[in-house]
């Protein structure tokens, strides 16, 4: 029975072309030499290896075929029309590098050298492209990485970053990664390790490789990006239903593979901007720890529920045979949310002396029902009773809260005399000790009020869970984090215990660039050690380059702390896509602003965009109703995305910035940020003046999540005056 590998490239089947596809694949499995399949070389080709095979009577599948060891292989490139098969066939070739061994397919074309603008007059620099700009020489790109020489000469002449990126996007898949790992700041040396490339002199320029070579070359780290092995029904069912919109389920960058695929020798973090695979690289790591012993206990977790059922949706496409363990603590793959895992994790605990033990031990003596969460404006409540003589900046129910979360439930904290001595690492607000009495008199109210009404806010729900953990066991061999930026101490503490110390018991993705909730937190300090064992990935793979610069000209001018407690830079950031610059536009009024919002929405329904891969997000909940009503208004059939189910097929989905996170679509428009809309007023008024600033770095990170949500197109909408936080807002 032949092999099948198919290549990342190929173009995406449509209608009913799939089901004549799916046929063709089964019949080249079974039996290349199937009636019907007409698998023929042609003539004039510059491989003598190509094939062509009839998939219907007007497409054909141009393929490779390899006969090696006794078996036979056929290499996939692409489906076209019959006319466009033959041509392509004849100048498509699959060779081996001879500087690194990579396996590529490349076409018998050469592409134009870029003319770089006339010198000024005695400006010899003007000349340069980018790279020759930095000190690049053809030769760092041909012998000491195997860039073909043509590419390698374009890309030296590319006057521009977005020059260079339209060179990367034709080339060959590794070479393009490589010439936007250079353009992020990488050295050549880098760039090899990153790819796993073995430089060697050219051996052989003369010869075309064996078919074993070709073989093995395909299997190399760096061909992996190009190339994937069709091992089953699930694999082929992917190829013809889905073609590459899903292609980071196979074709892994091979950085973000060995950090699939490592071994850690405890904790372990993975930074890195959106869109570039963090969430990636945890679902194919959860599934090969998994696939390495199908008895150990593997917890996925991440910020919201929401979230979380999303992950098991993509492990399920990425895997239909993995085992997913249905309570916490069982063998396979256990997929939640982190507060869910509190829950969990309490009432392992049982209703008896041991839950009570562990309440006391961290909010004091209570019975309680850990599935009651406290009432949204608890804090509220406590500081509209307190008394008169309460400084007005410790009656902020965010000072409150955060104080609580950051300080008393991380520390255990159950006595006066113990908050008093609490150390307070990174809290704005000082407090001598007369201030800490009145602090500590409404932490008093605020845990009566959940010993009356038998609840735990969800801060409280993880310290109570850490604390039974840490009194029965871990529940976890293995503990992946996902958005771990938004996580608070005691959720931090909670997931510590869960995971049985040792190898790879703890692997944590977050983006500090991307914290929209809680504070910021240094892990060191709540006994998860990651100094030395922290690695950044730095290449989009979602967003546009057009789209992911106008997102980072959002941070701009903010400083970002990640979880080692170290700064964390955006500026190396790079996008392996290019497309449309994102479309701008300020309204004349709110009422002009629906209009232009159902227009922008109408135009991409138009272009074949589907209606349910449109997102809009909005501030609040109140704007996402305005939207959607508007938008129905229109003619424009809209969805508001609650969380709570349905259906969003031909509908646009309209939500919160907030609940897209962790989601993508191929087109987003982002309304209602105006200057009263962001940053948020009603938030700020409340705000201690100590903490604003940590309030207006989390706005900016709300709306950079925002704007990479987009694959494809992006368009902002606002009336009035724009926020100071969009790019250029500070000078409109």
């Amino acid at each position: 029975m032949p092999h099948i590998i198919y290549s990342q490239g190929m173009p995406k089947l449509d209608g009913g072309l799939k089901q004549a596809a799916w046929s063709f694949f089964e019949k080249l499995s079974e039996n290349d030499a199937s009636p019907g399949l007409h698998i023929e070389p042609i003539n004039g080709v510059v491989d003598e290896r190509v094939r062509t095979g009839r998939v219907n009577q007007n497409f054909r599948a141009v393929l490779f075929k390899l006969v090696h060891d006794g078996d036979t292989t056929y290499v996939l490139h692409g489906i076209w029309p019959h006319d466009d098969a033959i041509e392509k066939a004849k100048k498509s070739r699959l060779t081996v590098n001879p500087v690194n061994g990579v396996a590529e397919v490349s076409e018998a074309t050469v592409s134009a050298v870029p003319v770089a603008h006339a010198p000024k007059h005695g400006d010899d620099k003007a000349a340069l492209g980018y790279f020759e700009s930095v000190g690049f020489v053809l030769q760092d790109l041909t012998e000491g990485l195997g860039i073909a020489e043509d590419v390698a000469r374009r890309a030296l002449k590319a006057p521009s970053e977005d020059d260079l990126l339209e060179v990367a996007a034709g080339a060959v898949q590794w070479q393009g990664v490589a010439l936007l790992e250079l353009a992020s700041g990488k050295s050549i040396d880098s760039v090899r390790e990153i790819l796993g490339l073995d430089v060697q002199e050219p051996s052989r320029s003369a010869e075309e490789p064996t078919d074993e070579e070709i073989v093995k070359a395909l299997d190399h780290p760096a061909a992996k990006l190009q190339f994937a092995w069709i091992e089953d029904d699930e694999d082929l069912r992917r190829v013809v239903e889905e073609g590459d919109f899903a292609a980071w389920r196979t074709f892994l960058h091979p950085e973000q593979r060995r950090y699939a695929e490592m071994s850690t020798n405890g904790p372990f973090r993975l930074s890195g901007g959106a869109g570039t695979g963090k969430t990636v690289v945890l679902l194919h790591r959860a599934r090969q720890l998994h696939l390495k012993d199908p008895q150990a206990r593997v917890v996925l977790t991440t910020y919201s529920r929401t979230l979380a059922e999303s992950l098991v949706q993509n492990l399920r496409l990425l895997d239909s045979s993995l085992t997913m363990a249905p309570n916490l603590g069982d063998p396979g793959v256990h997929v939640v949310g982190v507060d869910q895992l509190s829950v969990a994790a309490m009432k392992r605990a049982g209703s008896g002396a041991d839950r009570a033990a562990a309440i006391e031990a961290t909010v004091g003596a209570r019975a309680v029902d850990p599935g009651t969460i406290a009432p949204n404006d608890a804090w509220q409540q406590v500081a509209a009773g307190a008394s008169a003589d309460v400084a007005p900046e410790l009656l902020a129910p965010s000072f409150l809260e955060a104080e609580y979360a950051m300080v008393v439930l991380p520390q255990r904290i159950t006595t006066r005399e113990q908050y008093f001595k609490a150390r307070r690492p990174g809290r704005g607000v000082a407090l001598d000790r007369g201030r800490r009495a009145q602090v500590w008199d409404l932490v008093e109210a605020y845990r009566a009020a959940g010993a009356v009404g038998r609840w735990l806010d969800f801060n409280e729900r993880a310290a109570v869970a850490a604390e039974v953990l840490e009194r029965t066991g871990a529940v976890a061999d293995h503990l992946l984090v996902d958005e771990g930026q938004d996580l608070t101490p005691s959720k931090w503490q909670m997931l510590r215990a869960a995971a049985a110390p040792g190898s790879d018991d703890l692997f944590i993705a977050e983006d500090s660039h991307q914290r929209i909730f809680g504070q910021r937190v240094v892990l060191g300090r709540l006994g998860i050690k990651i100094v030395g064992r922290s690695r950044s990935l730095t290449l989009n793979y979602r967003t546009t380059a057009q789209n992911l610069g106008y997102a980072l000209g959002v941070l701009t001018g903010e400083t970002y702390v990640d979880g080692e407690g170290e700064q964390d830079t955006s500026d190396h950031y790079r996008s392996s896509r290019s497309g449309p610059a994102p479309l701008v536009v300020q309204a004349e009024s709110a009422g002009v602003e629906l209009d232009d919002v159902a227009e922008i929405v109408r135009g991409w329904i138009q272009d074949e965009r589907a209606p349910e891969s449109i997102g809009i997000l909005v501030r609040t909940n109140k704007e996402m109703k305005r939207i959607a009503g508007a938008l129905d208004e229109r003619g424009v059939p809209a969805r508001q995305v609650t969380g709570h189910g349905g259906s969003a097929k031909g509908q646009v989905q309209v939500m919160t910035m907030t609940r897209s996170k962790g989601m993508e679509f191929e087109c987003v428009l982002i309304a209602g940020v105006g200057q009263d809309d962001m940053p948020a007023s009603w938030l700020m008024k409340n705000l201690a003046e100590a903490d604003q600033a940590d309030f207006m770095q989390r706005e900016r990170s709300l709306l950079y999540v925002s704007a990479t949500r987009a694959r494809d197109e992006l368009a902002v909408v606002w009336s009035g005056k724009p926020s100071p936080i969009l790019p250029g807002g500070d000078d409109a």
